[in-house]
Formats: structure tokens, sequence, C-alpha cells
């Protein structure tokens, strides 16, 4: 095949699924522990992944404490601190971390990302999200969370003044001339003045253009606004539809819009999260998976299965089938989703409550071949350009990807056996953004 499979790891937390830290053999601290973390960025780049991917959360408050008191989100390490340290320890790897535009300001995130891009040698992405999560706005002094809309005005007035300030300074700027005194050459900087309807900010930016030009654009919405956003400025996009055909529709739509942009669909890769549960048969890995849901607890599982129904489910046997529910405000489409994979796999109420209270996403469970075939299928079938993976729980998880998974995709011509470059742009095929004050 002419096209490749890209892979980029979700790895903060390290995995989603509420039971990891409980698997057998798995480590507990594996969230938190630095050590154990830079052996998994380390081991994902053994297997030539594209890119570390850290999500940020802003608040611990997000859920009931009876729930809250059973995840191993609570404590996090900050993603520039970590991706900073993991850039010493790694070499090819690229390093993306989640910035919020709603609740940071951009000259703040240029200089992050700029410096992040510097330490790495070219390997910084940074994943653009608005925040959604309304406890998070108490944190920074507001009662109401900012409204939907204009948190996405707000974002895309921000990707144009961070894009701006990156390129405050042309490439060849800082002459360093010891013998002149001259350091830097003052017509080849750039003053942004920017003054618009969310933001000021006078600029430059008092540091050098990134290696990579810009460090990479990631984008995880999927509303109408994310989507209309990914497809003006982003070149990852991170996603989560839960099937294939959903996968086509939203590969089509992002990327059928860009053409309104001057932009490439070459130039914009679209990457669904998925879980991958590998056995040594399709029935062992059901097992893996069944086991890690088991590990769920039912009084903070069956308040996500009510969430997902719009109905209050504590009342129904547990052990028992999903019984009727009746119709409610909540989304329809997600309410037959739930429907649906109760009576497709034969669940009980507590079985289906702790699939949702554990990773109810996009899941490829069997062995390295069928999960393969399902991959490739996505990729030939243009429903993905590759996957983020989502790890069920560490260290073992991760090493039956890098270890079983990766191999056969190699074999088969899909995943690349060495790096084509040292940028996280050369990885992806994308194109050096141009100066847009410099030529």
């Amino acid at each position: 095949m002419t096209r490749k499979l890209h892979l980029t790891a979700f790895m903060r937390p390290v995995s989603l699924h509420t039971g990891a830290w409980r698997y057998p053999g798995a480590y507990a601290d594996a969230n938190f522990n630095f050590n154990h973390i830079k052996a998994f960025a380390q081991r994902l780049e053994q297997a030539k992944f594209d890119a570390f991917f850290m999500a940020d959360h802003l608040a611990v408050l997000n859920m009931p404490v009876e729930a809250l008191k059973r995840s191993h989100t609570v404590t996090s390490f900050e993603p520039f601190t970590l991706l900073s340290a993991l850039a010493a320890v790694t070499d090819k790897i690229g390093l993306a971390a989640t910035a919020s535009t709603t609740f940071d300001e951009p000259y703040h995130i240029a200089r992050r990302f700029a410096s992040l891009d510097h330490i790495s040698n070219g390997r910084a992405a940074w994943n653009i999200v608005t925040t959604s999560n309304p406890d998070s706005a108490r944190n920074f002094g507001l009662d109401e969370h900012v409204e939907h809309g204009e948190r996405y005005k707000r974002a895309r007035e921000f990707y144009d003044v961070v894009t701006g300030l990156w390129d405050s300074f042309a490439d060849d700027a800082f002459i360093r001339d010891q013998e002149t005194g001259i350091y830097f050459d003052p017509d080849k900087m750039h003053v942004l003045d920017h003054k618009g309807d969310e933001l000021s900010v006078r600029g430059p930016l008092n540091i050098a253009r990134p290696v990579q030009g810009w460090p990479v654009i990631v984008q995880a919405g999927q509303s109408e606004p994310g989507r209309q956003l990914a497809a003006e400025t982003a070149e990852l996009v991170f996603c989560s539809p839960r099937n294939i055909e959903a996968g086509k529709a939203l590969y089509k739509d992002i990327k059928g819009r860009m053409g309104a942009f001057g932009r490439s669909p070459d130039h914009l890769k679209i990457m669904p999260a998925a879980f991958i549960v590998i056995g040594d048969t399709v029935e062992e890995a059901k097992a893996k998976r069944a086991k890690l849901d088991s590990l769920v607890h039912y009084d903070s599982a069956v308040a996500s299965l009510s969430i997902a129904l719009g109905h209050d489910v504590s009342g129904f046997d547990p052990d028992g089938p999903l019984p009727d529910v009746p119709e409610s405000n909540a989304s329809k489409s997600g309410r037959a989703q739930v429907i649906e994979l109760a009576r497709t796999e034969n669940l009980t109420v507590r079985q289906l409550a702790q699939r949702y209270g554990g990773y109810s996403g996009l899941a490829f469970v069997g062995t390295p071949k069928t999960i393969a075939d399902e991959m490739e299928r996505w990729l030939t079938e243009e429903a993905s350009d590759g996957f983020t993976v989502v790890m069920p729980f560490l260290p073992q998880g991760l090493e039956d990807v890098a270890d079983r998974l990766v191999p056969e995709l190699q074999a088969r011509g899909l995943f690349r056996t060495e790096y084509e470059g040292s940028t996280l742009r050369e990885h992806f095929g994308l194109p050096r953004p141009k100066n847009r004050f410099f030529a």
C-alpha cells in the first residue's frame, strides 16, 4: 500500500479505562510514576509510534466523590513539565499536549509550545481544546462556564494569535555575530500588535521561531464548530466515532471542508481513539475485556449508565437483562447505541454499566491478526488515517501492542519499520508552515 497507518498513544491518563489500575499485574501508580511513564514512552518509540499524546484536566471535582475515590485520574503530572522531561529521554517520538484556549492566555501557550519544540528538536504538538467541563470554570474565578459558541469564537482567534506569535522572528533572525556584537537582526522581528474581539496581545514572542515553524496542530472537537475549526486549522484530529460508518462520515465531512480554506486533505490526519485488547484468540481477548470491565465498581458504573440512557437505572436488577427504558430528553442516538449494545452482546445491567463506567468507545478486541484486519479496513475505506491507541492496562497492554500488533502491521506494509525523519511533521508527512511575516 502507498498509504500507511499512523499511530499515536493516548497516555494521560495512561489508560482511559476506570479499572485499568486494578487489573492483575498492572502498575497501580502508572499514572503518577515518572519512571514508569519514561519506560512507556521509550517502548513506544522503539515501536516507531508517531506520538505520545497527553490529555489534560483542569478540575478534580468533576464527578461524585463515591466515583472519584475509585479513579486513577485524580493525580496526574502537568503536561509541559512531563513532556519536557520525556524530551530528554527520547529522540524521535512526538510529544503532544492539551492546552485550553478557554482558561489560558495565548502568550503563555505560544511560549510553552515553542520551548517544548526547541527542547525536543521539533517534536511538539498542541491539542487545542475549549474545555467542556463546567467544573473547570470554578478553578479560574468563574461561577458559570463560558457559553459553547463563545468558547469556539475565542479558540479561533486564539489560534491566530498563537501562530502569529510563533512567527515573531524570521528563521534566520538570530545572527549571533561575535565580531560585530550583533545578536539578532531587528528587521527580522515582527510585533504582532493583535487587537481583536476576544484578545489583545502586543508581542513579539520572546523565543525564536519553533523548529517545526509551528508545532503540529491537533483538534479534538466533533461538534459542528469543532469540525469547522478542524477544517480551518487542524493537522491531526483526535475523535471518537463508534464504528467504521461513523468514521467514514466524519472523515469525509472534515476533509471535504478543507478546500474552502485552500488546504489539502493530505495535510490533515484523522486519528480516532481505539481501545485495544489483545489475546492469543478472540475469545481470550474478550475474556480480558470482561475481566477488566468487572473491576469497575457498580456504584460508580451505574451512574455512567444512567447518564447514557437518560434514565435512573439504579433500581434495575443488576444481574438481569436491561429492561425496556422509557424515552427521555437525553441523546436519542446515544440511548439507542446503549440498548443495541446490551441486546447484541446479551449483557446484564451490571455488565453494561461496567462497560460504560470503564470505557465505552471504539474497541478492537481480538488477536493481532483480527485487529490488523480491522485497522487495514479503516485505512483502505477512508474512515481514518491511523489511530490514537488507548491502552487497556499498563504495562502488559502496551507491551501487547508494541510486541504483537505493531509487527503484524509492519509485516503487511501498513506501518513504518523506521522513522522517516526527526520531527513530528516529518513523521506525519506534514509541510512546515511558511512564516506569514517573512519570506
